[in-house]
């Protein structure tokens, strides 16, 4: 009955989780829609749906900016709906726009070791910005970039190894009540 408690406490507002590739954006969002029953969202899914490519491919073949240019037209359509819980690209955060509609819900900052996102994308050749020389490196420079911006979240909540989405995602819904009040 908790669930429901923290999920009224929201009142239908969209939840929106951010943090590194690798973290567990994907699977802990499902998780938490499930347990909120909300919808739930995946930006990079979406974009690769309406495109028909991969993300890799749009990279390839239109650049990175033309990704983010997207990135921000599908968080843009997506901020208009309500009972959400909506997955982002690691670099959504960049632009400064996307914050005006992430700042509609309540935004999570999926935190984890780069030991741990390491090990996530070991087989992963999905993520084009890690196609490169020293992958680690990219990817430390990649969250030292990105780390002050993901601070601005409303909640930072860590990603431990052997934790399950289901077990991130209850951490998530029992720290609502501390963001926002009745």
């Amino acid at each position: 009955m908790m669930n429901q408690t923290n999920a009224d406490l929201l009142q239908g507002l969209n939840l929106y989780l951010i943090g590194m590739m690798g973290v567990g954006k994907t699977a802990v969002g499902q998780a938490v829609a499930q347990q909120l029953t909300y919808r739930f969202f995946d930006t990079d899914e979406l974009i690769t749906r309406v495109q028909g490519q991969a993300i890799t491919e749009i990279f390839a073949k239109a650049g990175e900016d033309y990704f983010r240019e997207l990135e921000t037209k599908v968080l843009q359509e997506l901020s208009a709906y309500a009972r959400s819980v909506i997955a982002t690209g690691g670099g959504i955060i960049l632009q400064n726009q996307n914050w005006s509609f992430l700042q509609q819900g309540l935004v999570v900052w999926l935190d984890a070791d780069l030991d741990l996102i390491m090990e996530r994308l070991a087989e992963d050749q999905s993520r084009p910005l890690l196609q490169t020389e020293n992958p680690r490196q990219t990817l430390a420079d990649l969250l030292d970039q990105r780390r002050d911006r993901y601070a601005q979240a409303d909640l930072q909540i860590r990603v431990e190894p052997k934790q399950s989405p289901n077990a991130v995602a209850s951490k998530i819904i029992e720290q609502i009540p501390s963001v926002i009040k009745e």
